[in-house]
């Protein structure tokens, strides 16, 4: 609710695809399916002796989700793959994409067929520039429409070609229920979105520092080229003061797709993100899920970095946690994968005493992995963000030097969120 602000030997030798990517020089996989008892210590941390499952949740969204943002789990939905209008949450596909295209310090001009946009609007004169950052944070605050169409000029050389970055980030991301026609989200045939979809493009465009920042922002002043005071834009997201550490995301409203909103809040390092299209208590339902979500699907130590594994001179690379509820810890497996190395004489070893990975299973479907590695082997910083892991959302907007490196990086942090 609302508060106030504070604070297997034994079988055969089995080859799977996903198992062919990790090959290493010199070293055939061989895959070990081992009982969960054999890696200590015992059982999944943090379970209790008397399982119970959440209670039902109920919003007044016609379509609502909400994920974790660190695993991209997504841990409650009700119509999530409905395909909806999405009105002005089609800017944060606007935003990540002019991030990862453009950079933060050209200046964008303000062309006729931005200028007036219909909608909401920062106001910007024909012809008038600014920062592509401030444009971004007038974007996300203020929901400008003249804003969103500049700077899908800019990035996109035209409206459209902007639009078709849009959809390839949608594809590239799995969003499969969704598809863009414009980048400010007016009502128009062939522009929609799922809650599910949008959850996801959340997860994902929040672990990108530049919008991170940008969307828990309350107020931003930018300079003002036509009279003696800046520009200030206060945040349209009442979530921000509302609810207990907030910090995002984006509001949205049209007279076809009515209210729609996406909300985050972070709490013991953990992030959650909320999704509700056409919900008339919105603020209200946000605060809920979100609480739901914190109390009902608390995120769960399931192995720590140098853990041994029994029975095997190994230990775990890095440690790794995964939400989930009561009534789910019995539903969660282990099992043990490892690259058997060949008898080639002379050869050193160049696995550095990486020896396999030990994948984690919930109802039998896999929902992450750590490497293990020999004892005695210097253990390498994990390269992917594991769940649990703190995301640095509180550092200024990257240079676009730094943006670009980090984007570059993104193919392995996609497949640990989504599995695409």
């Amino acid at each position: 609710m609302f508060k106030k602000k504070q604070h297997i030997h034994a079988g055969q030798n089995q080859l799977s695809s996903n198992g062919r990517a990790f090959v290493l020089p010199l070293a055939l996989l061989l895959i070990v399916s081992l009982p969960l008892a054999l890696l200590s210590p015992q059982p999944v941390r943090g379970a209790m002796k008397t399982e119970v499952s959440p209670p039902a949740l109920k919003t007044h969204a016609q379509a609502s989700s909400l994920i974790d943002v660190a695993s991209g789990r997504i841990i409650y939905a009700a119509e999530g793959d409905r395909e909806l209008r999405i009105a002005s949450l089609t800017k944060i596909m606007t935003a990540i994409v002019a991030i990862e295209h453009g950079r933060l310090q050209d200046q964008v001009k303000v062309s006729p067929t931005a200028y007036a946009k219909e909608g909401s609007s920062l106001f910007l004169r024909m012809g008038e520039q600014m920062t592509l950052e401030n444009m971004l944070y007038g974007l996300m605050l203020r929901s400008g429409n003249d804003a969103a169409s500049a700077i899908a000029e800019h990035v996109g050389g035209t409206e459209e070609g902007f639009v078709h970055l849009m959809n390839e980030k949608a594809v590239q991301l799995g969003l499969s229920h969704t598809h863009f026609a414009n980048p400010h989200g007016l009502d128009t045939e062939g522009h929609y979105s799922s809650a599910n979809d949008m959850a996801r493009l959340t997860a994902y465009a929040l672990h990108n520092p530049t919008f991170a920042h940008i969307v828990k922002t309350e107020l931003k002043k930018a300079p003002n080229p036509n009279d003696p005071w800046d520009y200030s834009w206060r945040n349209k997201n009442k979530m921000l003061r509302l609810y207990e550490g907030a910090d995002g995301v984006k509001t949205g409203y049209t007279k076809k797709a009515f209210r729609c909103l996406v909300s985050s809040a972070t709490r013991d390092g953990r992030q959650l993100a909320a999704v509700t299209l056409n919900d008339g208590d919105d603020w209200n339902d946000h605060a809920h899920m979100l609480d739901y979500g914190f109390q009902y699907y608390p995120l769960i130590p399931i192995t720590d970095k140098q853990q041994p594994i029994k029975g095997y001179p190994l230990l775990t690379g890095a440690s790794f946690a995964y939400p989930l509820n009561d009534g789910e810890k019995s539903q969660l497996h282990k099992r043990l994968v490892l690259y058997k190395k060949s008898r080639s004489a002379g050869r050193s070893d160049v696995s550095f005493g990486l020896r396999g990975r030990v994948e984690f299973l919930l109802e039998g479907k896999l929902i992450g992995s750590v490497p293990v590695y020999a004892k005695g082997s210097k253990l390498p910083t994990p390269r992917t963000i594991q769940p649990g892991q703190e995301v640095p959302t509180d550092q200024a907007p990257v240079s676009s030097t730094q943006q670009r490196s980090w984007t570059s990086g993104w193919s392995v942090i996609i497949r640990n969120l989504f599995g695409v």
